[in-house]
Formats: C-alpha cells, sequence, structure tokens
C-alpha cells in the first residue's frame, strides 16, 4: 500500500497519478466510513464521490500539519453530515445536531441482514448518540488515532477517548443484555 507520504509530493507533481493512488488507497475506506453515518448504498456513493471532488478542490489548502488521513475523513464525515442535512431539508447537521441516521433494517445486498450478530452490533452503534457513534466508527472500524479522531470531529483527544469509552460500554451492554 502507498504511503501518505508518497501521494501528497505526487499529486503535487502529478495531480492525476496522485489522485489516482489517492483513490486506489482511500475510496474504499471513505465510502465504508460514509456508510456507516448514513447507511444508504447509494447516498453512501454519492458521498463519497463529493468527498473526493472535495478533496481535489481544496488540496491545496493541506498544510500538511497533522495527519493526511484525518483531513480526509473530516472531509468525508463533513459530506456524510451535508447529506443527511439536505435529506432533512436542512442546510447542514452538526454532530451536535444529530443522532445520525437509525439503521433501517430493509433489504439490502451489501449488508449480510441473516449475519443476526452484525445486525445487532448495528443497532446498538446506530442508538449511540452522534458524538460516541462517531469516535467508536472511527476508532473500531477505521483504526484512526484518538489524536485523528480529535482532528475529524474537531474535539480534544480526552473528549474522543471518553465518547469511545461510553460508546464502547454501551454497546457491550446493549450486546450482553438484548437477544438476538
Amino acid at each position: 500500500m502507498t504511503d501518505d507520504n508518497q501521494i501528497i509530493p505526487l499529486i503535487r507533481e502529478n495531480a492525476e497519478k496522485g489522485f489516482r493512488l489517492l483513490m486506489a488507497k482511500y475510496k474504499e475506506p471513505v465510502y465504508w466510513h460514509i456508510r456507516r453515518l448514513v447507511v444508504s448504498h447509494d447516498d453512501a456513493q454519492d458521498a463519497t464521490q463529493d468527498t473526493f471532488l472535495r478533496i481535489f478542490r481544496s488540496f491545496s489548502q493541506y498544510s500538511g500539519e497533522g495527519s493526511f488521513k484525518a483531513w480526509i475523513f473530516r472531509i468525508a464525515t463533513n459530506e456524510a453530515l451535508r447529506l443527511l442535512g439536505r435529506n432533512q431539508d436542512k442546510a447542514t447537521l452538526s454532530l451536535d445536531e444529530a443522532p445520525l441516521v437509525a439503521l433501517t433494517m430493509k433489504a439490502d445486498t451489501y449488508f449480510d441482514y441473516g449475519n443476526a450478530e452484525a445486525v445487532k452490533l448495528q443497532k446498538a452503534i446506530t442508538a449511540l448518540p452522534a458524538k460516541q457513534q462517531l469516535a467508536f466508527n472511527l476508532r473500531y472500524y477505521d483504526d484512526l488515532s484518538y489524536k485523528e479522531i480529535a482532528t475529524v470531529t474537531n474535539s480534544t483527544e480526552a473528549t474522543v477517548k471518553a465518547n469511545y469509552h461510553f460508546a464502547k460500554e454501551k454497546i457491550i451492554k446493549y450486546m450482553n443484555t438484548n437477544n438476538l
């Protein structure tokens, strides 16, 4: 896998080649991050496309300080929230205004609803307050550090750690007390 420290200068030297590498590395993780927030496959595809357009258009604003991955995931999170806001006839939606979309259990070829444990986990995650849900998803699924999550969510590492801890505890309690 190509390292971000190789991708960044390549984008500056040869935008087309650099963005191909960026897409190869981040398209799937960004899609799944957004998908966990917006649930719908079609919405996730739209927000992912918008994310990469925004990255392309604003790449010159990336200062090189902090994690490139966190910068990308912050843009992806904002695009997902923007999509959710449009779907709710609002201009934007913030993490404070959420809750994020509740998982609607319907036929979806991209999710195995036959796996009762996975469905139960998704129900537990979507029952969390937005900030806890986002902290959990970014840490558990996307393997971001607390510092990177703080950048994505525009908060402190201490807040992120607390949100992740509370989310994990609530999920464990939900998984242990609710029947499949």
